[in-house]
């Protein structure tokens, strides 16, 4: 039997899970946040200790630290878990296609945009074994190419395909995202079960909405998603995706996330024991 526990960042509007198998106690750990004040440069780890308190609380066995693609808005903290708890990080294959984007704008010659610093590059419709259970891989691009989606029996954790259904659809205005793949993911999403329980990766409290939400289902996004509920075409979808894009900012921890998130969490390699970002200038 599936079980999850969901935790909020509020800092970076992010939910992350742990999920695991009633019987074996194998665990999973989704999208998990390292907290990263970019004014200091600091780090910390509230949310990571948070998850190993969880893990250990429950006498779980970590299996999967498992990324729904390189974010943009908070860096990762798998490689910090894996440290206390063991595990294998994972991500869709197609994190080679972002690297590829990624690697020359921040000049990072110590990183092969093969994929291969992550611990397991997965691909569509792969099953990752979860004690008793399974984990489904589901290519879902747009918002990234190497976006992926993960379906254990009637639970599907989204990424940032889909907000909730007031809030609509993921940005896909940067590098190597694409509103038409966007579309054509979310009708594979659409195509599952109208009972799936869908689990979000943001939330920004839509307008008139006094609280935050990080569950819905299937059904509910295609009655009433504000993007791309049923019967909205694909060529209305891109108009509106590609004109909201445009007055979007970029996201605050994008240059900082994006750089530490291709290495599969871990920070550039050290000068003269001091860890340094870039920050290119007029690139993105």
């Amino acid at each position: 039997m599936l079980m999850l526990e969901h935790a909020f960042d509020p800092d970076s509007n992010t939910y992350s899970y742990l999920i695991w198998d009633s019987s074996s106690r194998q665990a999973a750990i989704i999208d998990p946040v390292l907290e990263f004040d970019a004014p200091s440069g600091r780090t910390a780890h509230q949310m990571a200790d948070h998850w190993i308190e969880r893990v250990q609380a429950h006498g779980l066995h970590l299996q999967w630290l498992l990324e729904t693609h390189v974010h943009a808005d908070h860096l990762s903290a798998s490689p910090y878990l894996k440290s206390q708890l063991g595990g294998r990080i994972a991500i869709g294959k197609r994190i080679s296609e972002v690297q590829q984007i990624f690697v020359p704008i921040f000049q990072a010659t110590d990183v092969v945009p093969d994929g291969r610093c992550f611990d397991l590059l997965l691909d569509d419709n792969q099953q990752l074994p979860l004690g008793d259970l399974s984990i489904q891989v589901l290519f879902t691009p747009g918002h990234t190419p190497a976006c992926v989606s993960y379906l254990v029996e009637d639970a599907v954790f989204v990424g940032d395909t889909l907000f909730m259904p007031d809030y609509g659809s993921a940005r896909c205005d940067f590098p190597g995202g694409d509103a038409a793949t966007l579309y054509q993911s979310v009708q594979r999403l659409f195509a599952l079960p109208a009972s799936t329980r869908m689990f979000m990766c943001h939330d920004y409290k839509a307008p008139g909405r006094a609280e935050f939400s990080y569950e819905t289902t299937v059904a509910a996004q295609q009655a009433e998603n504000i993007h791309l509920k049923l019967g909205t075409t694909e060529q209305q979808f891109v108009a509106m995706r590609q004109s909201r894009d445009k007055t979007l900012s970029m996201p605050k921890l994008m240059l900082p996330s994006v750089q530490v998130n291709m290495r599969a969490g871990q920070f550039p390699p050290a000068e003269d024991g001091k860890v340094y970002l870039k920050l290119p200038v007029n690139l993105l």
